[in-house]
């Protein structure tokens, strides 16, 4: 038979031609099907590995946090403690300045052993409230007081 194009083809050819157009094409959608498992398989595996970053990062956050946590508990606790000390210090500062006061004032003679006017019905003498005051060192520590 001829055809309006100037081939020749016989009713054989064409169902040759057809079952190879028809295998190609089943050709093609068995690798287009394949193409796409792989693709989804791809995109499986990235959001798989997504998943387990964000598993990671969750778990680093919760490690900070709980060492900020930490940090901040010790912050608080060694900010009393100062508040503390600052407070003990002010005291012994205080009853330092009270001390050097009243060994000034014993000093002049004036103070409270003042033989003159026999307040203490003369057992004490300045020199020898002086003399006490001198040997005796004022030490203070952080035992003194108590919280």
């Amino acid at each position: 038979m001829a055809s309006s194009s100037g081939t020749t083809t016989s009713y054989g050819g064409d169902s040759d031609l057809q079952e190879e157009m028809d295998q190609r094409k089943r050709r093609r959608m068995i690798s287009n099907r394949e193409s796409a498992r792989r693709s989804r398989m791809r995109k499986q595996k990235h959001l798989n590995d997504l998943m387990t970053q964000l598993s990671q990062l969750r778990n680093e956050i919760n490690r900070v946090m709980g060492s900020i946590s930490m940090t901040t508990q010790r912050y608080m606790s060694v900010e009393a403690e100062n508040s503390v000390l600052r407070a003990q210090v002010a005291e012994l500062s205080y009853r330092l300045r009270s001390l050097n006061e009243i060994m000034a004032f014993t000093d002049t003679g004036t103070g409270f052993a003042d033989e003159q006017s026999g307040e203490f019905g003369g057992e004490f003498t300045n020199d020898s409230l002086s003399y006490v005051y001198t040997c005796q060192p004022i030490l203070a520590s952080a035992e003194m007081i108590m919280y």
